[in-house]
């Protein structure tokens, strides 16, 4: 009932002031057939001007294409009264603002509508400035105050048409007006409208035929009024156009990709099970989100029903056979949809429709490719792809299993009664195999009697055993054939991983092996006369401790820090550290740094031991400092895609807020450049702005290349020890001469590390090299073992040979 007096108000509204524009217009027009032949002349001016002053629109409030706009078309008032009545002046607004609203939209309601209002505003304007001078006021502000109250006036009407038609709209937790523009709009319709009350009335420099008043004089003003609104407009124009384009690429490429993510959800085979229809609803939310960003518009869906009244939409078929609609929807008293709009909705409409159907194709030939022809079931090559994204994608603490399954007598079974019996068989046991299991196991085909199964989200070995033991109850009841009874008997062998592996190879053997093992004991057993029955054997197979070590150690915060030296040849002092991780087991003693960090990013843990390390080498720094403020510098070891905003990039920056008064230096490691994208690099200069230095680190190892030099932004360059470890060959002098050289053109800083003995210095001294690192200024030792040396020595580059012996050292 609301809506409906809703409706019926809104329709009474739109009668009111139309019929005021009609009038107005009317009135108009038969005071230009009994006035002047001139007024004509300035009437047609008039109508362009007032219409070139309607299509710039101003916004009012945040939220783009669901607050109310305002245009001004009330400016040329000032220009036609000196020359024209009152009334005709207000026609001719009526008029040009009816004309071009139609001309754009099409819609002689809304066109009636917007004149309506204009009039409205504009006899209320003219009532306003007539009072004021009336009371005394100077007739140039009294105009310019007239034109304030015209935008307060239509900023009212609309809040108030907004709130009666729609009641309070949704704009996510923004206001429907915003102060600053509201107020900023009122103020500068007044100057404006004072502009041009004074042209008018003094009269516009270079006009030789009289006074403010002359007709000349108030067509140029009311030209120069059109040229500006249309040189505001074109600029407008061309960046709303801009925003279309940008939206059409963006919205192509992300309506593309869905394709992409097709195929990866068809490659897990029955981990995440997308039926044609959901993955049509997930193309339609994506259309209408990039309709949205590419339009600007109140609500858009993808509905049975073709577009009503206000809505623009076209037909798409997302799903195969099924007709739809995209339908988009403005209120057009808001700014109506024009046909640059349309036709944006049109090709991302067709790029819809040639995704849905590039889906169907990629679907269907990567479902064969990857599918078993006899049971419909994944085939080897899908099950291995299954596996290995179920184990990349699995939480740590996500247990799986691997059941490999052999149904025995088959090839007897074939031979005694032919292969179509042995078909069904192996069909119907398919059947039961996926009835047995879970929606989100797989289940797959791999041989000619082999079926595997991948069992996920375990807790526990018994969760796996009740499992199979379920899939031998219904696998084993007997299966009729025509007049053949056959009771499947199945060998299972089970393979338990409690957590993520590095080697799934070995699982699957673990597996296999298992299988077997009961294959060979019912060989045994047949000759023993025994009875054959479904079984299940375990292997003893146990994922990889070391995973479980590592994990537990970044978990549980047990890792350590070590820290090394970096030294300036040129003032024999340290001036930075660089901090290295380490890590000793209890029980098995220290795991070497580079199984280490292996681990952690094969275990998707390299993020949070990178975090444990800084932390640990930052509050360290604040403790060297306080020894000695000349150490000004920490490195901390990272990859290169760790700089990114979702990873550690925000981290980062949070990290050098923390600490203002330490220098950090991201050390990327070279082996991690090839992964160096351009939001990669675009990350790595956002940080070098922040204060962040990044260091290329050891380059000259085997996965170097000169690419790293031009393509990484950077302020340091770590040499890797395998470009000094023979100093007397002097095509390694030549290459760090020439790196050296590099660094001074392309002003970044370069560091040697692996100096182990004072030849190697002296020789990289003579080279001009100024920074190195290495065992002859220190071994990496933990904080409290650094802060005993910088109190003995200060910031002494090398130690005492002495003393350092008697240090305590960590390799």
């Amino acid at each position: 009932m609301a809506e409906l007096m809703r409706r019926r108000g809104s329709r009474l509204a739109i009668f009111i002031i139309g019929a005021i524009a009609l009038a107005s217009v009317s009135l108009g027009i038969s005071l230009l057939v009994t006035g002047p032949a001139v007024n004509w002349s300035i009437a047609i001016v008039g109508i362009v001007c007032a219409a070139a002053l309607e299509v710039c629109w101003i916004r009012v409030g945040s939220v783009r294409h669901r607050i109310p706009v305002i245009s001004l078309p009330v400016l040329a008032l000032p220009a036609l009264l000196p020359v024209v009545p009152g009334a005709v002046a207000i026609g001719v607004i009526a008029l040009g603002v009816m004309s071009i609203i139609m001309l754009r939209t099409l819609e002689f309601r809304v066109a009636l509508y917007s004149s309506g209002l204009a009039t409205a505003g504009a006899l209320l304007s003219l009532g306003v400035s007539v009072l004021l001078d009336g009371s005394g006021v100077p007739g140039i502000t009294a105009m310019g105050i007239a034109c304030g109250v015209y935008a307060a006036f239509i900023i009212t009407v609309e809040v108030v048409r907004i709130r009666f038609t729609k009641g309070k709209p949704d704009l996510d937790g923004h206001r429907m007006l915003s102060l600053t523009r509201v107020t900023l709009s009122i103020i500068g319709a007044a100057i404006v409208g004072a502009g041009v009350s004074s042209c008018s009335e003094i009269g516009v420099p270079f006009i030789n035929d009289g006074g403010g008043g002359s007709v000349l004089n108030a067509i140029v003003v009311l030209l120069a009024l059109t040229a500006a609104a249309v040189g505001v407009k074109l600029p407008v124009q061309m960046i709303s156009m801009r925003r279309r384009l940008n939206g059409l690429i963006a919205g192509s490429s992300a309506l593309s990709s869905s394709n992409r993510s097709a195929k990866k959800r068809v490659a897990t085979m029955g981990r995440i099970p997308v039926t044609d229809a959901e993955a049509a609803k997930r193309l339609g939310r994506k259309l209408c989100r990039v309709v949205s960003e590419t339009i600007g518009v109140e609500s858009v869906e993808v509905r049975d029903s073709p577009p009503g009244p206000g809505e623009i939409g076209v037909p798409v078929s997302l799903t195969k056979g099924i007709r739809q609609y995209v339908v988009a929807r403005r209120d057009a008293m808001d700014g109506a949809f024009t046909i640059d709009d349309r036709r944006c909705l049109v090709a991302l409409a067709r790029t819809a429709d040639i995704v849905a159907e590039g889906r169907h194709n990629i679907g269907g030939l990567t479902l064969r490719a990857k599918t078993d022809s006899l049971t419909l079931l994944p085939n080897y090559g899908a099950f291995q792809e299954a596996l290995a994204n179920i184990n990349d994608n699995r939480d740590y603490a996500e247990a799986i299993a691997v059941l490999f399954i052999d149904l025995d007598d088959f090839k007897r079974l074939n031979d005694s009664h032919g292969h179509q019996v042995g078909d069904e068989v192996l069909r119907e046991l398919g059947r039961r195999l996926t009835a047995s299991v879970r929606p989100y196991d797989v289940v797959a085909r791999v041989g000619g009697d082999e079926f595997v199964i991948i069992l996920t989200q375990l807790s526990e070995l018994d969760d796996a055993r009740i499992v199979a033991g379920r899939i031998m109850d219904k696998a084993g009841v007997p299966l009729v054939i025509g007049d053949l009874e056959f009771r499947p008997v199945l060998s299972i062998g089970l393979a338990y991983s409690a957590y993520r592996e590095t080697d799934l190879k070995q699982l699957v053997e673990d597996a296999d092996r298992a299988m077997l093992a009961i294959k060979r004991s019912r060989r045994t057993s047949r000759q023993g006369g025994g009875t054959k029955t479904s079984s299940l054997n375990i292997a003893d197979h146990r994922s990889f401790e070391l995973n479980d070590i590592v994990v537990r150690a970044i978990e549980a915060n047990e890792l350590k820090v070590a820290f090394q030296p970096i030294v300036n040849l040129v003032t024999g002092h340290i001036w930075a550290f660089e901090a290295l991780v380490r890590y000793t087991h209890p029980e098995s003693g220290p795991i070497a740094p580079t199984t280490l960090i292996e681990k952690a990013k094969a275990l998707d843990r390299m993020d949070a031991l990178t975090i444990q390390v800084a932390e640990q080498a930052m509050a360290a720094a604040l403790r060297i400092r306080q020894i000695d403020r000349q150490i000004v510098c920490m490195t901390i070891n990272i990859d290169a895609p760790q700089v990114l905003p979702g990873r550690l990039g925000t981290y980062f920056q949070e990290l050098a807020e923390r600490f203002p008064d330490i220098s950090i230096c991201l050390e990327l490691n070279e082996g991690s450049l090839s992964m160096v994208s351009e939001p990669v690099r675009a990350e790595t200069e956002h940080l070098r702005d922040l204060g962040i230095m990044i260091a290329v680190d050891d380059y000259g190892s085997q996965d170097s290349s000169v690419d790293s030099l031009v393509r990484v932004p950077m302020d340091i360059l770590k040499i890797d020890r395998s470009l000094i470890d023979d100093l007397d060959d002097i095509r390694q002098r030549e290459v760090l001469t020439a790196l050296q050289g590099f660094g001074d053109k392309l002003e970044y800083s370069m560091i040697v590390e692996g100096v182990e003995n004072q030849a190697m210095a002296d020789h990289l001294t003579v080279l001009g090299i100024r920074n190195a690192q290495g065992f002859h200024y220190g071994v990496p030792q933990f904080i409290d073992d650094t802060l005993a040396r910088l109190e003995a020595h200060g910031v002494a580059a090398v130690v005492p040979t002495d003393e350092a012996a008697l240090a305590s050292t960590l390799e």
